[in-house]
């Protein structure tokens, strides 16, 4: 889910995390039931603490062993590809957008993992049969620069429609759908506010106000986004970006704002939920089933907010200061059904390039 953002925060503001060390080096890439290896794959984004996996070893006696294997949508390409030899225990990082595909392909054995009555029914989009478990969540909306609106006095947009407004003519830049994970995220929140016809003529309108159409998440916040404190030299004051990114502004900060500068239209979202399962044909399923327990525990879950940006599954985890004082807790996100993406995703993003492009 959202892996430009976290390869950007990671690289710009916060650093990477060395994954390498959870590894041995020259260990057999095998698993099997009796290993004491269960191997994790992924997308290159996936991050946690060294000293929480170290816990999950510790209570279980398994290393984990993770697997990058490209952004989300070449990880689940790749898993497709290799189902029933998998190339490991454990798939994280299917997303709400790509659900339909991994499941329709039979990736996952169910498994109903510990915790997961401490998960909200919204987020849990294969309750009837557990073949995935929820782990983060996270919402694609439009951010701000504070900075530009107050020495403008203008009023922030809130909403979709209010970017169709004259005063905001020439201000926003959004992420090509076609080749962008935030970009496929705001055309599915315009396609769930309007419809399935609606969203057409709200995006003529867009185009008609000035949006500017980049090709990836770093070339619009960075270049274009004027609010950025790792560019900030763009002259477009609003971005489709996330709503962990205010939070991300502030994390290197030695002496932390009262407000970070950067803000969220909260009627411009659209969320995306993150999932993990267990493989068919996996060779550690034993570990893989302790992998999951574990991934949706209360300790790995508040793990999850400083390591990937992302909220975390839980409703009882507790978030750190950081995303407490920052961040914006978006109560009504857009979403679709996993099927209804699947079954519009290619037709709208060809209609929107038509329209936009």
């Amino acid at each position: 889910m959202n892996s430009q953002l976290r390869r950007a925060i990671s690289a710009a503001l916060l650093g990477s995390l060395a994954l390498s060390a959870l590894v041995g080096c020259g260990e057999d890439t095998k698993s099997g039931s009796d290993s004491k290896t269960v191997t994790l794959v992924t997308h290159d984004s996936f991050a946690a603490s060294k000293a929480v996996l170290k816990e999950f070893t510790k209570e279980t006696g398994y290393k984990v062993r993770v697997q990058a294997g490209g952004d989300a949508g070449a990880a689940v390409n790749q898993a497709i590809l290799s189902k029933g030899h998998p190339q490991g225990d454990v798939f994280f990082g299917v997303d709400n957008t790509l659900l339909s595909r991994a499941l329709d392909n039979d990736l996952f054995t169910p498994y109903t993992a510990k915790g997961l009555d401490k998960v909200p029914a919204a987020l849990q989009l294969d309750r009837a049969e557990h073949r995935v478990t929820p782990v983060d969540f996270g919402d694609i909306c439009v951010n701000y620069d504070r900075k530009y609106f107050a020495d403008k006095k203008l009023t922030p947009p809130r909403t979709l429609d209010d970017l169709t407004k004259p005063a905001y003519k020439n201000l926003l830049v959004t992420e090509n759908a076609a080749t962008s994970s935030p970009g496929l995220g705001f055309l599915l929140a315009t396609a769930a506010k309007y419809g399935d016809d609606g969203w057409k003529g709200y995006w003529k309108k867009l185009r008609a106000n000035g949006v500017e159409v980049v090709d990836g998440w770093e070339q619009a916040y960075y270049d274009r986004f004027s609010g950025s404190a790792g560019g900030g030299k763009g002259d477009r004051p609003l971005v489709v970006s996330y709503a962990s990114s205010p939070p991300a502004e502030v994390a290197d900060a030695k002496s932390k704002p009262a407000k970070a500068p950067t803000g969220v239209a909260a009627g411009t979202c659209f969320r995306q939920v993150e999932f993990a399962g267990l493989l068919n044909g996996a060779g550690n399923t034993k570990g893989g089933k302790a992998l999951l327990d574990f991934l949706l525990s209360k300790r790995f879950q508040e793990d999850v907010p400083l390591n990937m940006y992302v909220n975390p599954a839980r409703e009882d985890a507790k978030l750190p200061e950081l995303f407490t004082r920052y961040g914006v807790r978006i109560a009504d996100s857009a979403t679709l059904a996993p099927q209804k993406i699947a079954k519009n995703r290619e037709p709208w993003v060809k209609t929107w390039s038509s329209l936009v492009l």
